[in-house]
């Protein structure tokens, strides 16, 4: 073999000694990284803790309040482990060591995305009041007759301190917070008969995986309920249909109620929206 045939051969003293090494090297820091476990296994355990405590009352394992109760503090520990993930970058910088991202990428980025689905039901929380009866017809609401409606269903009306509603009973209450909240939710008009808007009601209802409890096109009526989250909550519905313009029209209201809990976090809000808007299309106008 000539010299220049020699040359041409690779080397093992060309390649990094590091190299043949560098995985089970890597493994090794993983291992000798407790912080960066400890980031890992808060970041990933709180939106798994979540879907447990959510599933698990969903399929009957515990009570649902118990699920809901465990809500805020598995909160708590998906803000604890990115407040930690943080501090410990901010240590390595200051004492100038490297982070080891792996570990802690990986806590920061299951929190972070975590945090992200919740955000808009913190908003709500928030921003909109603890009400959950929501209707088109605030003086009048649509009534339930195959459904039942909660008897709580006027408790713990926010606003009995509030000087602006000063003597105003709990249901006087709830309409002006649902006005203030909602004004955008009102009757609606569409220009068919009675009975062929409640049987597209249905139709509706039934693409939504609504369970029917009763229907009454000539009547005008139907009643459904929502399941909906991995807790299954449940929402009941009832909408309403009234001849105008001598049968030409119809002026539509729907109301959503939530079974349990005080505030619906907007849930029931949008529901009717959404309804409304896919139930009226383009023939609609606000019913005064």
């Amino acid at each position: 073999m000539t010299d220049q045939n020699k040359k041409s051969e690779p080397s093992t003293t060309d390649v990094p000694p590091a190299t043949a090494g560098d995985k089970p090297a890597r493994l090794a820091s993983l291992r000798r990284d407790p912080k960066g476990w400890l980031i890992a296994v808060l970041g990933v355990g709180s939106p798994l803790a979540f879907v447990i405590a959510a599933g698990g009352s969903g399929i009957g394992l515990w009570e649902r309040q118990a699920g809901v109760a465990a809500v805020p503090w598995i909160i708590l520990v998906a803000i604890a482990a990115l407040l930690l993930a943080i501090a410990f970058i901010l240590l390595n910088r200051r004492k100038g060591r490297k982070t080891r991202w792996p570990l802690i990428g990986l806590g920061m980025a299951a929190t972070l995305g975590f945090l992200a689905f919740l955000a808009p039901y913190g908003n709500a929380l928030l921003t909109l009041p603890a009400i959950h009866d929501i209707t088109t017809d605030l003086a009048d609401p649509p009534q339930f007759t195959g459904l039942r409606l909660r008897d709580d269903n006027w408790d713990k009306i926010p606003g009995a301190d509030d000087s602006d509603m000063a003597g105003m009973n709990p249901r006087q209450r709830w309409a002006t917070l649902h006005q203030d909240a909602y004004p955008d939710i009102r009757s609606v008009r569409i220009d068919q008969p009675v009975a062929e808007v409640i049987e597209k009601a249905k139709r509706l209802a039934q693409d939504r995986g609504w369970d029917i409890i009763g229907i009454d096109p000539a009547a005008g009526n139907l009643e459904a309920t929502d399941t909906y989250s991995l807790f299954r909550f449940k929402d009941d519905i009832v909408i309403r249909a009234r001849a105008a313009e001598n049968g030409a029209a119809s002026i539509i209201d729907v109301r959503s109620v939530s079974r349990a809990g005080v505030h619906d976090l907007g849930i029931n809000a949008k529901r009717v929206r959404e309804f409304l808007s896919d139930l009226s299309g383009t023939t609609t106008t606000a019913s005064q």
